[in-house]
């Protein structure tokens, strides 16, 4: 079953000053006036979009934890927006449109789920995830038979890249791509960031610049590294980062406090006073 076209159809601008109606094709006519006319939603690309993407997601998580119906609503449509905004931009460039989107959406929602719209009986939910578990191995097979055959690391968990990277290292190792202990990890962290180093020792901000896209690749290559270090010890290097970000965010809370209790503003000090104030976080960190 397709309902595919061969046409693709590119949402037409709204005109003038649009109302939230509420209905779907007001929503892709806006966001059509604003691939038209917004400077920075013009400049937009399906790649640029993809933190954004990861953003939303997580943020709609944090929303349905906060069981705020305001919030969700917001989050929910932050999310649409992203599909909205992609949608549009694979229209523009003829290859396809939300229809398409929604139709392939229909068409496998119906196939995973053929205990509902055809004679199979399915007892329980376990019954139920096995035989979403078997459609999917027929769909793998499908997209093998289209060329697109599935390599052994294709299962790696959706996810931020802390995830992704330590889970790709899990399936490499269980595979013998691996070192024996973590001194080997460790010292692969020792050569990348020699590597970035160089890559940024005596260098002008032109300079840099200019090889930016280079320098992004050896960052990449050290978090890579660092994270397979985490791995080594077992442990979680998503956590260990948010254990981070939360530590940080709590520090800094605690300079805003202390400067606001001296009728001071975070704009009005500077990196000494607010230096030794972390370090009064961290000592009151460690008395409480």
């Amino acid at each position: 079953m397709s309902n595919q076209k061969n046409e693709v159809t590119v949402p037409a601008p709204v005109q003038g000053t649009p109302e939230s109606s509420g209905d779907f094709d007001d929503l892709l006519a806006l966001m059509a006036r604003l691939r038209a006319d917004c400077p920075w939603d013009k400049k937009q690309s399906n790649h640029s979009l993809i933190p954004y993407a990861i953003e939303e997601a997580y943020e709609l998580g944090e929303a349905v934890q906060s069981d705020d119906d305001e919030d969700i609503k917001g989050e929910l449509g932050d999310v649409l927006l992203q599909v909205v905004f992609h949608c549009q931009m694979y229209a523009e460039q003829g290859r396809f449109d939300m229809s398409d989107v929604i139709a392939t959406l229909q068409e496998k929602l119906i196939r995973r789920h053929p205990h509902v719209f055809e004679a199979e009986t399915l007892e329980d939910d376990a019954a139920v995830k096995a035989r979403w578990d078997e459609i999917k191995v027929e769909e793998q097979q499908a997209r093998e038979a289209r060329g697109k055959p599935k390599r052994r690391l294709d299962n790696t968990k959706a996810g931020s890249a802390l995830m992704q990277a330590q889970d790709v290292q899990k399936q490499a190792s269980k595979l013998g791509f691996d070192w024996e202990g973590v001194s080997g990890a460790f010292d692969k962290l020792d050569e990348e960031i020699t590597e970035l180093k160089n890559e940024l020792i005596d260098k002008s901000k032109t300079e840099v610049k200019a090889n930016i896209r280079e320098i992004e690749k050896e960052l990449g290559d050290c978090m890579f590294a660092l994270v397979n270090v985490a791995r080594k010890l077992n442990l979680d290097a998503e956590a260990a980062t948010l254990t981070c970000v939360h530590k940080f965010k709590s520090r800094f809370g605690y300079i805003e406090e202390q400067l606001a209790a001296a009728g001071k503003r975070l704009e009005d000090s500077d990196i000494t006073e607010m230096d030794a104030l972390w370090e009064a976080a961290k000592q009151h960190e460690r008395l409480s």
